[in-house]
């Protein structure tokens, strides 16, 4: 992925603000089994052993020695030992057997053990729904033949030092290091991943990444698709059709959404009043904007700084 793609992906992620709440070790012996309920987004490093992971609603994922994976929805999660293994809910779990001054989980029965790494990050920003839309209930990222990816095993084992011995500013390094765990691995999968759609999809073509970091470059630019096919050297009709084919949307209207992510986001830092956020947008009036605004979020532009998450 070149250089102007991943800025893309940057600015993408400076508006979702990671925030790393806590990070945690397990040693689980069979039969073991987890159950997350909604809410904080998780990963889990596998250190030793093995797992399945299952993402509510979707398929289970087998996870190895050395295997990464993140769930960055949110949306409920069961990790076991083996697919046939029930599976206890991580609150009562915890309570019993969570030391919170180690922050070590022991759990599960007498057979051979699976120790992982596990946390917890959440997202800051606004929603997000075209951001968020893009990304898979589970990334995983699995070890290659030589063991686990060296940016993985250095930020893991970093995170279980600062866990496990919390010096003057472990909290703040802990969290630090789970955003940048995320953020890896999030460039990872998007240089890899061959099918998705959404900005990640268009960061895999060239000319069409070459697209999008000139929006993302110059968001409020009076673009218009001829001058968008200029950038990507194509014929208007040819990139029309290869941007919406590879992004999922015609290119106006991810520019428009785009758009009012960023206002969003001024507008709940407070950075930018009403009317100067619809014009910056491209709105001719502020009823307008509004009407776009609460269509793509929900809300109304006046209440954008109520609903931090």
């Amino acid at each position: 992925m070149s250089a102007a793609r991943n800025d893309v992906l940057s600015e993408v992620l400076t508006l979702i603000r990671l925030r790393g709440e806590m990070v945690y070790t397990a040693f689980l012996g069979e039969p073991w089994g987890l159950q997350f309920q909604p809410g904080p987004s998780h990963f889990h490093f596998i250190e030793t052993g093995e797992a399945w992971v299952t993402p509510v609603g979707e398929s289970p994922t087998r996870v190895d020695e050395g295997d990464l994976v993140l769930l960055p929805l949110g949306k409920g999660h069961v990790i076991a030992d083996a697919l046939s293994s029930p599976a206890e809910n991580i609150g009562v779990v915890a309570a019993d057997h969570f030391d919170r001054d180690e922050l070590v989980l022991r759990h599960g029965g007498g057979g051979p053990v699976t120790q992982l790494v596990g946390g917890f990050f959440s997202f800051e920003g606004s929603p997000l729904p075209a951001v968020m839309s893009a990304l898979p209930p589970l990334i995983h990222i699995p070890r290659g033949d030589g063991g686990a990816p060296p940016w993985l095993a250095a930020i893991s084992r970093f995170l279980v030092a600062e866990a496990q011995q919390p010096n003057p500013g472990s909290s703040l390094m802990i969290s630090r290091l789970i955003d940048l765990l995320v953020i890896r691995t999030l460039r990872s999968w998007a240089a890899s991943e061959a099918n998705r759609m959404g900005w990640l999809g268009g960061l895999g073509e060239e000319r069409i990444g070459r697209v999008l970091s000139a929006m993302h470059a110059d968001p409020f630019r009076r673009w218009t698709v001829q001058s968008l096919a200029e950038v990507a050297r194509m014929s208007r009709s040819i990139f029309a059709e290869r941007f919406t084919a590879a992004v999922g949307e015609p290119p106006l209207r991810y520019l428009s959404r785009w758009r009012l992510t960023i206002a969003a986001d001024l507008l709940r830092s407070g950075g930018l009043k009403v009317t100067e956020a619809a014009y910056r947008s491209g709105y001719a009036s502020d009823a307008a904007f509004s009407r776009a605004f609460k269509a793509h979020f929900g809300y109304a532009p006046s209440e954008a700084r109520s609903q931090q998450q």
